[in-house]
């Protein structure tokens, strides 16, 4: 038998790496006012042992994307493998700056748009986690790239007294920041974004921060980009601020990870 080549070797291997990554994602389905709503789910194998309850992550694609979208580009299952992780698919939904008659997935904008129907989906997949696996409600977690991260804000505003923490990617809070309540926040943003203007999100991150009651800013944990900004209420603000217009930043995923790490 002949040796294989290392570009059919590289190949190889790549191909065995993205079959074992989706193994360990499983398609689920709820019924949410008779309509039919999916996500793709990391469960560890130790979910259900119910003296160690485990984390849990929800993560939102934009708008026009997908629950494996999500799922490649924030790879939260990869890089935290003891939570359970919920890539949510959205619906058709017009979008607030492309796609006005709504023929892409997308989530709703603000609180009431599109009946809530959003936040029910969360709702309904967060009293099936509960049933069926050992969630710890005192570590659960929010992240979203641009509608779905403006989603996430939607979240917070709707139902922040479930959440630990929240990191949006190139979003804003829009008619949410008026109803946050404190909590500790990453916020992803480029300031070449040509979609969502740095301006609209630079202004959801002073909002947070008077919100919070925060300090002056200082470097976190080294990593470059990122600025703490420590919080009276205990509800810290983290930016990073990077170049990658509209798209979310290669980095993104491990600094989420690590700031919903160090939450207490």
């Amino acid at each position: 038998m002949k040796p294989l080549r290392i570009p059919t070797l590289i190949a190889l291997l790549l191909f065995l790496s993205v079959s074992i990554r989706a193994e360990v994602l499983s398609p689920r389905e709820w019924k949410v006012d008779g309509v039919t709503r999916e996500a793709l789910v990391h469960v560890p194998s130790e979910a259900k042992n119910k003296a160690a309850p485990l984390p849990v992550v929800f993560a939102f694609h934009g708008h026009g994307g997908s629950m494996q979208n999500a799922a490649r580009m924030f790879s939260i299952h990869t890089r935290w493998t003891n939570a359970i992780v919920v890539y949510m698919q959205g619906l058709n939904t017009p979008g607030r700056l492309s796609d006005p008659e709504g023929k892409k997935p997308g989530w709703q904008k603000e609180i009431g748009d599109q009946e809530d129907r959003d936040l029910k989906f969360f709702d309904t997949v967060l009293t099936s986690l509960k049933k069926d696996y050992a969630v710890d409600e005192k570590r659960l977690f929010a992240t979203g790239h641009s509608n779905g991260g403006s989603f996430s804000y939607v979240l917070w505003a709707a139902r922040g007294e479930k959440f630990a923490a929240f990191a949006p990617s190139a979003a804003a809070a829009g008619k949410s920041l008026a109803l946050l309540k404190p909590k500790p926040l990453m916020h992803l943003a480029a300031e070449n974004d040509p979609l969502v203007k740095f301006e609209w999100q630079s202004t959801t991150i002073t909002g947070v921060k008077k919100l919070n009651q925060c300090q002056s800013g200082k470097p976190w944990k080294d990593e470059p980009g990122c600025t703490l900004y420590e919080s009276k209420q205990g509800a810290p603000v983290i930016t990073f601020i990077h170049q990658n217009q509209h798209g979310f930043p290669p980095r993104g995923a491990d600094l989420i990870v690590k700031f919903f790490q160090s939450i207490p």
